[in-house]
């Protein structure tokens, strides 16, 4: 069986708000208060962190994991990169570099914006991010930390991006359309973890409406919308409002008991 953590489930921009004066922004409530989206996933053997957000350093000081034995990046935006320089410290305490998985195009990104944390030309663990760069085939599964990865290929507004099935677990966010060609990798799981940046319409990502509806169509046992923005309202006006198997996911909620092998509809 596999867990999960949320680290942060809030859009790019954080809630709250830099300068917003707005209730959810204002809420003293601690649900409404969310860091940059990224999920962290632990197998008995495993432990893997899906994007590295500005907000790494806090939520790994929050969520406490001994190592970090594999990332998988679902696309380049600093939201969900811009945290990577803080594997520094995972190196120093694993003594090994890290692999990280891409698809050749984030790849290109982060290799452009970290250069220095894929020289291996200077080997020492500390001063750096020391991370082995793997490229991966979005329609394609692989392993990562010896976990099956079946990469899921949807549209962040018109730019391809992946999310994830690990075992009975689907991760997508930042998507606005999902292709039928990826559909059937979202059927039956457990558990389904969507984008539901708002009740408006987004030209890049789904909106309230959008999720549930995609959930409903999926069938999961439970679901969690995530990567949320202010424009949602407060977690106690919203909650109320869902279907029974959807919760608003929060910075922090840790879901247990999720099979790792992802039993095929």
């Amino acid at each position: 069986m596999l867990d999960f953590t949320f680290l942060g489930t809030g859009t790019s921009t954080g809630v709250p708000v830099i300068g917003c004066d707005c209730e959810v922004c204002r809420s003293d409530d601690p649900r409404d208060h969310r860091l940059r989206a990224s999920i962290l996933v632990r197998t008995p053997h495993a432990t893997i962190l899906v994007d590295t957000s500005p907000d790494l350093r806090v939520q790994m000081l929050l969520a406490k994991p001994p190592r970090v034995d594999a990332v998988l990046f679902t696309h380049a935006h600093a939201d969900h990169t811009a945290g990577l320089d803080e594997l520094r410290r995972f190196n120093v305490m694993q003594a090994e570099r890290i692999p990280v998985w891409a698809t050749e195009a984030t790849a290109g990104d982060l290799q452009r914006r970290f250069s220095y944390a894929f020289d291996h030309s200077i080997s020492f663990f500390g001063g750096k991010p020391d991370l082995d760069l793997q490229l991966f085939d979005p329609t394609e599964p692989f392993t990562a930390a010896g976990v099956e990865i079946v990469p899921i290929p949807v549209l962040h507004g018109r730019l391809p991006i992946v999310g994830y099935r690990i075992g009975g677990l689907a991760y997508v966010t930042d998507v606005k359309s999902i292709p039928d060609s990826s559909r059937l990798l979202l059927d039956d799981a457990e558990v389904l973890i969507m984008t539901a940046l708002r009740r408006k319409a987004h030209i890049a990502h789904m909106n309230l409406d959008d999720a549930l509806a995609a959930i409903a169509r999926h069938h999961p046992q439970r679901a969690f919308l995530t990567h949320l923005a202010h424009d949602m309202g407060r977690f106690a006006d919203v909650a109320p409002l869902l279907p029974p198997n959807v919760q608003l996911a929060t910075d922090g909620l840790v879901v247990s008991g999720v099979s790792v092998t992802r039993s095929m509809p």
